[in-house]
């Protein structure tokens, strides 16, 4: 076996679409070269290495060492596509804010879906602001800095105008005359601030209400 025969096989599996046998190796290779002693030789050279030559089923390969496979997984943040009444309530969040639920149903005129409010939170996009200054002291609702993230704004200032929300069939309500965008980050003149540790008024498994968020 000579040291051409081994670089030879080391460019043949370097090169091939997948594992190769002693008889595939054979026929590319000069009459008489010995395969066996090159692969062995170069099992030897690569032991320890990050890219390794293993057999497997009778053919021969180059891959990865099995204790770095790690570095080979691919982590990924798929964004989670919002359900019409998630798209809906949060427009009417970020326009009205602060906002209670019973006015967000008001504004849409179906009943809020437990599970739309908790996706929103969940994701972080809404957030619980305060409690209003009236009967049964509901809890208040307004936007988070990663919503303005999420949709490349710079405040709140930049968001579409109504008319193009309207367009975009995220916003079908008689706005007052006196209208002004809110500030995300203030209490309201009639909000008290949340209790320390105070959860949010819906808590449930979100994704057991996937059926629910579609309707």
């Amino acid at each position: 076996m000579t040291a051409e025969t081994e670089r030879e096989v080391e460019a043949l599996l370097f090169a091939a679409a997948g594992a190769l046998s002693l008889d595939d190796l054979a026929r590319r290779l000069p009459e008489g070269a010995d395969v066996e002693a090159a692969l062995a030789a170069l099992a030897a050279r690569y032991t320890g290495r990050g890219v390794e030559l293993v057999c497997v089923a009778d053919r021969w390969r180059f891959q990865t060492a099995a204790d770095l496979a790690w570095l080979m997984t691919e982590e990924r943040d798929e964004p989670r596509r919002l359900s019409k009444a998630a798209q809906e309530t949060l427009a009417i969040i970020a326009y009205h804010q602060p906002v209670t639920r019973a006015e967000i149903e008001a504004v849409r005129g179906v009943a809020a879906s437990r599970g739309t409010l908790d996706v929103l939170l969940e994701l972080g996009l809404v957030r619980m602001r305060g409690r209003r200054r009236t009967p049964g002291r509901p809890v208040t609702y307004g936007t988070t800095e990663a919503f303005l993230e999420h949709y490349g704004l710079a405040s709140l200032a930049d968001l579409p105008g109504v008319a193009e929300m309207k367009a975009a069939g995220l916003l079908s309500l008689d706005l007052p005359a006196d209208f002004a965008m809110p500030d995300p980050a203030a209490l309201g003149p009639d909000e008290d601030p949340l209790e320390a540790g105070e959860a949010p008024e819906f808590h449930t498994d979100y994704l057991g209400e996937a059926e629910e968020l579609e309707n």
